[in-house]
């Protein structure tokens, strides 16, 4: 079973992308993978309105990424959150739009 980093936005309309990040997990699951979305467990401990306190969380959830085989790309909007998971060497990284599953790129770790 794979360990997938889910990436989807989170600010903005935060309760319709707390949904589909959950969905995308779903999906993962579906997929016979473990997901991880850190962006449904560090807002509910840190403030990502508190510049200290969103680095913090950044920092944690690049750590976690750096375990994980795979990164999956949710939505169809990258955002600057996601960006930034984006510049950290993975295995693959997969875009999902409404789960059509397609490769972007391979990095080596």
């Amino acid at each position: 079973m794979k360990l997938v980093y889910i990436c989807s936005p989170y600010a903005g309309e935060v309760e319709r992308n707390i949904r589909f990040a959950q969905e995308a997990c779903r999906y993962a699951i579906s997929q016979n993978c473990a997901p991880v979305a850190v962006h449904l467990i560090y807002p509910q401990l840190l403030d990502d309105m508190v510049p200290k306190e969103r680095k913090i969380g950044i920092q944690m959830g690049l750590r976690i990424l750096i375990t994980c085989e795979e990164l999956w790309l949710c939505g169809s909007c990258i955002s600057t959150g996601m960006f930034t998971s984006l510049k950290r060497p993975n295995s693959w990284v997969y875009q999902l739009g409404k789960y059509q599953k397609r490769r972007l790129w391979s990095i080596e770790k």
